[in-house]
C-alpha cells in the first residue's frame, strides 16, 4: 500500500575508509511501502552486481505483485509476507545462475533485509548479517538475528556479544541471498506505532558501533533523520571504516490502515 503520506525515509550509503568499491545496495519505494538494503559479497565488483539486482528485482517483482494483486496467500500470513517469499525466491535463482554461468561473478552473493509496511504492520524478512533495529520509547531493539557464525557462538554460550564484536570470524556469514540454489528467508511481522524509528543497517555500522551508540545518535538528532544518517556513517568511519556503511531510517510519522480494513473493523464492532 502507498504510505508516501506516512513514512519518511532517508538513504544513505558510504564505502568507508579502506574499501575501493562500495558493494551495498539501498532502495525504498513507499508506494508499496517498501525499504530494502543489501551488503553484497564475491570477488571483483560481484559483490556490487548480487547487492544491486537484490534490491532492484525484489522491489519490481513486489511491484508486480502488488499491481496485479496477486495475493495467493496461506492463513494466517498477510499477502505481503507471501509476496515477500516469492520474490526473494526469485532473486536468488537469478544471482545464482549468474554466479555459475558468469565466471567473473562465482561465488557472489548478498544479504538482504526488506521491509514492507503495510495497515499498521511490518513486514520483516532478513538473510544475512545485515539488521533492522527498531527505537521506540527511546529504546533500541534489534529485530533481526544475524547469520553469522559468531552469532551461532554467541547462541551457544561460546562466545560474549563483546567477544564477537572483535572475533577474527565476525564477517562469516553462514546465509545468504544467491550463494545456493535455495535460500531460506527469515520472515516477520511486527505491529507499527506511530513515532517508531527503523533502521535498516550492514554491518559496516553495526560492527562498529554499540547499540547504545547507534541510540544516542538517533535520539540527538531529535527527528531530524538526515543528521542522524549523516552522524551515523561519520561515527562508523571514525571509528575506522572498516566496511561499506549503509543506512536507511524509517519513521513512522501517522497510521496508515487501508480505508477497507477500517470498513472491516468498524462492521466487526458494531456487530457485538
Amino acid at each position: 500500500m502507498d504510505v508516501s503520506n506516512a513514512i519518511e525515509v532517508v538513504r544513505l550509503s558510504n564505502v568507508g575508509m579502506l574499501r575501493e568499491h562500495n558493494e551495498d545496495s539501498v532502495a525504498s519505494d513507499l508506494s508499496i511501502g517498501l525499504v530494502l538494503l543489501a551488503d553484497g559479497m564475491g570477488g571483483y565488483k560481484a559483490g556490487e552486481v548480487a547487492s544491486e539486482i537484490a534490491v532492484l528485482m525484489v522491489a519490481a517483482e513486489l511491484t508486480d505483485a502488488m499491481q496485479h494483486k496477486k495475493r495467493n496467500t496461506k492463513a494466517g500470513v498477510l499477502p505481503e509476507s507471501q509476496m515477500l517469499l516469492s520474490a526473494v525466491e526469485k532473486t536468488n535463482a537469478a544471482i545464482y545462475d549468474i554466479s555459475q554461468t558468469h565466471p567473473e561473478c562465482a561465488g557472489m552473493g548478498t544479504t538482504l533485509v526488506a521491509g514492507i509496511f503495510t495497515n499498521n504492520t511490518l513486514v520483516l524478512g532478513h538473510i544475512g548479517d545485515s539488521r533492522m533495529y527498531r527505537l521506540r520509547d527511546e529504546t533500541l531493539t534489534q529485530l533481526t538475528e544475524d547469520h553469522s557464525l559468531v552469532q551461532e557462538q554467541i547462541n551457544a554460550g561460546l562466545l560474549t556479544v563483546a567477544q564477537a564484536k572483535v572475533s577474527k570470524n565476525r564477517n562469516l556469514v553462514t546465509r545468504a541471498l544467491g550463494i545456493d540454489a535455495e535460500v531460506e528467508l527469515d520472515l516477520q511481522e511486527i505491529a507499527v506505532a506511530v513515532n517508531d524509528i527503523y533502521l535498516l543497517c550492514s554491518d559496516g555500522l553495526s560492527d562498529l558501533l554499540s547499540d547504545v551508540e547507534i541510540a544516542n545518535i538517533i535520539l540527538v538528532a531529535n527527528g531530524n533523520m538526515s543528521d542522524a544518517a549523516n552522524k551515523l556513517i561519520e561515527m562508523a568511519n571514525e571509528h575506522g571504516g572498516t566496511d561499506n556503511i549503509s543506512v536507511v531510517l524509517t519513521t513512522i510519522k501517522k497510521s496508515f490502515m487501508a480505508e477497507k480494513t477500517w470498513v472491516k473493523n468498524l462492521l466487526k464492532v458494531n456487530s457485538h
